[in-house]
C-alpha cells in the first residue's frame, strides 16, 4: 500500500516533470540563498521577486499569452531589475532598504495594474504569482536545468571570492578583490534563479525557497559547505513531499513545497532550542 502510495503520482507524465522541476529549483535556491541569508538580503530578493511580475504582464500582453517566451521577459526584467536596485541602493542618499521597498511597491504595483488590464488574467496570469509546477513543459524543464547548472557553476567558480565578500567585505577589498564586479554577478545570480524558480512556486512564495531552506541549515551547522549541503538537502525533499501532498490534498503545489519547508524550519529551530538547554 505505501509503494502504491509513492508510485502512483510518478504515473503521470505532469508529475514526473513538477518533481524534477521543484527539486532542481529547490536545490538552486537552497545555493544561493546561502548568500542571501548569510549577507542579510532577504529583502532583496523578495523585492526583485516581485518587481519581475511588471516584465511578465509586459510580455503576456505583447505575445498575445505564449506562455512559453514569458520566461526570456522575467530573466530580463529580473537582471534589470537586480542591477538597477544595486546600483541606486550605493549612489541614492537614502538607506538601502528605503530604495528597495520604493522599487519593490513602485513596480508591483506596476505589474499589478498591468495584469489588470488582460481579460483572462484571472487563468492565464495569476499562477506566476502562486506557482504552478504541475504545469511544467518539457521546454521549461530544459530552460530550469540549463540555467540552474550555469548559476551552480558560477558559484562553484566563484566559491572563494564570494565566501571572503559575504563574511568580511573589509578583507576582501583589502586583497583587491573586484567587490563591485562580485557584488554585480552575485545579484545577476539571484535573478537568474528567481526567473528559473518562477513557474514552480511563483512571485508571491519566491523568497521561501530562497531564504527558508538556507536558515534552517544555518540552524545546525556555521561551515558553508556543510550549509549548503543541509540547504539544498532540505529545499529538494521540500520539493518532492510537497507535491505528495499537493497531489493527495488538493491544495497549491507551491504553497504546499513552501509549507514544508517551514516545517523542517519548525522542526530544526525547536530542535537547537532543545539542545541548547
Amino acid at each position: 500500500m505505501s509503494i502504491n502510495w509513492l508510485v502512483e503520482p510518478l504515473q503521470y507524465e505532469f508529475m514526473q516533470r513538477g518533481m524534477i522541476a521543484a527539486v532542481l529549483v529547490g536545490i538552486v535556491c537552497a545555493i544561493v540563498g546561502t548568500y542571501v541569508v548569510l549577507r542579510g538580503m532577504a529583502f532583496f530578493g523578495d523585492a526583485l521577486a516581485h518587481t519581475i511580475l511588471p516584465g511578465i504582464a509586459i510580455g503576456y500582453l505583447i505575445t498575445g499569452g505564449a506562455r512559453d517566451t514569458l520566461f526570456w521577459w522575467a530573466l530580463g526584467t529580473a537582471v534589470i531589475a537586480a542591477l538597477g536596485i544595486g546600483a541606486i541602493s550605493k549612489q541614492a542618499e537614502i538607506k538601502e532598504d528605503t530604495a528597495i521597498g520604493i522599487i519593490f511597491a513602485g513596480m508591483f504595483a506596476l505589474g499589478i495594474a498591468l495584469i489588470s488590464t488582460v481579460q483572462s488574467y484571472a487563468v492565464d496570469l495569476t499562477h506566476f504569482l502562486f506557482g504552478d509546477v504541475l504545469g511544467v513543459s518539457a521546454q521549461s524543464l530544459w530552460l530550469i536545468i540549463i540555467f540552474g547548472a550555469i548559476v551552480l557553476l558560477t558559484i562553484a567558480a566563484f566559491y572563494k571570492e564570494f565566501l571572503t565578500l559575504s563574511f568580511d567585505p573589509i578583507l576582501a577589498a583589502t586583497l583587491r578583490l573586484p567587490v563591485n564586479l562580485l557584488n554585480n554577478v552575485l545579484l545577476c545570480l539571484i535573478a537568474v534563479t528567481v526567473a528559473v524558480s518562477l513557474q514552480t512556486v511563483g512571485v508571491a512564495l519566491m523568497v521561501a525557497m530562497l531564504v527558508t531552506p538556507a536558515a534552517t541549515a544555518y540552524l545546525l551547522t556555521k561551515r558553508l559547505p556543510v550549509m549548503m549541503a543541509l540547504s539544498a538537502l532540505f529545499a529538494a525533499l521540500s520539493g518532492v513531499i510537497g507535491l505528495y501532498l499537493s497531489y493527495y490534498w488538493s491544495i497549491a503545489s507551491g504553497a504546499s513545497i513552501v509549507l514544508t519547508a517551514t516545517m523542517f524550519f519548525v522542526i530544526a529551530f525547536l530542535w537547537k532550542r532543545i539542545r541548547s538547554r
